[in-house]
């Protein structure tokens, strides 16, 4: 299928390897407004595309097709309150959200964890990405580097991604929670 947000995950990946082997910033800058000129047009392109970008400047205008998603996720992370509902108890992924074992995960977290257990996977994926960055910038050699720096990048990335869909700061797109979603290949390919 046409997978425009794994693609888009590559290419900010690769833009980050290129920082971090030390390429030069005009190149960057060029490459920087060529993908934001290739997201936009290729956001415009695609009717389904374009009423996600529609939709998630204002889910409440179709709530029941485009906005769905977005407004069930929401839903379930505001009734997690503080605290969370409890482990096994989350209303949301039983009926209204779509996925919630993938692409919603972080949302279910939040409605049986609460804020305190969002907060809690927030920090340990960003002490996995301090760590990774330490890893990188400590190798012994520009493989090693720039080895560590991927992989790194590539679980931020989608962590960043996934966590802001759930919470409703840029259109629903696909993208697991690393070593969190449901999903045999890609846990493994994580791990390894």
């Amino acid at each position: 299928e046409p997978n425009l947000s794994v693609a888009g995950t590559v290419l900010i990946v690769v833009f980050l390897l290129l920082v971090a082997a030390g390429a030069q910033k005009s190149h960057l800058t060029l490459l920087a407004i060529m993908g934001c000129a290739a997201a936009v047009l290729f956001t415009v392109s695609e009717d389904y595309r374009y009423k996600r970008l529609t939709s998630f400047i204002d889910p409440w205008k179709d709530p029941l097709d485009t906005g769905y998603q977005a407004i069930q996720s929401l839903l379930a992370l505001g009734s997690g309150g503080l605290m969370g509902v409890g482990l096994g108890k989350s209303h949301q992924k039983f009926f209204y959200i779509p996925e919630p074992q993938n692409d919603f995960i972080f949302a279910i977290i939040g409605e049986e964890l609460g804020f305190l257990g969002c907060a809690a996977i927030i920090l340990l994926f960003i002490v996995l990405t301090w760590r990774g960055i330490k890893v990188a910038i400590n190798a012994a050699d520009t493989f090693g580097s720039l080895l560590a720096a991927g992989i790194t990048s590539i679980i931020a990335v989608q962590a960043i991604i996934n966590i802001a869909v759930a919470t409703s700061s840029m259109p629903v797109t696909g993208i697991p929670l690393p070593f969190i979603s449901y999903g045999g290949s890609s846990l493994i390919f994580m791990l390894a």
